[in-house]
């Protein structure tokens, strides 16, 4: 694996275990972006946390980084709803910062990049350090 793959995992990894880390440190957030029907929002916002986290982690390892980055994939895939939500409620405000229709479709947008990113990692065998 070249360096630019290195630390371009290094990034991703660090990325989905501190977005996990802030369902727990700023739950609100993802409370107000959840489609309303959905039961157990805290759960849920709890849950996505802890496999966003654990994910993450396992992202590091060669044994685990092919079924860790799918599971990031299909997880992506997922919250593609939560996206397509945002930009049907557009605008509104969470947290003081206001949802604008061009930030909620550039949300969505970012989900494929993200998807594209984890997926061209699923195939790395070498270690990471």
């Amino acid at each position: 694996m070249n360096k630019f793959k290195k630390i371009s995992l290094i990034i991703l990894i660090a990325f989905y275990v501190l977005a996990g880390l802030n369902h727990f440190r700023d739950p609100g957030f993802y409370y107000a972006v959840m489609p309303h029907n959905l039961l157990y929002p805290k759960a849920l916002n709890m849950v996505a946390g802890v496999v966003e986290i654990t994910l993450g982690l396992l992202l590091i390892s060669t044994k685990t980084r092919y079924w860790a980055g799918w599971g990031i994939v299909l997880m992506l895939i997922a919250f593609l709803s939560v996206h397509i939500g945002m930009i049907f409620d557009a605008p509104f405000k969470v947290e003081g910062m206001t949802i604008t229709p061009f930030f909620a479709w550039l949300r969505l947008a970012a989900q494929f990049v993200l998807i594209y990113w984890v997926w061209w990692h699923t195939s790395d065998r070498e270690k990471l350090l």
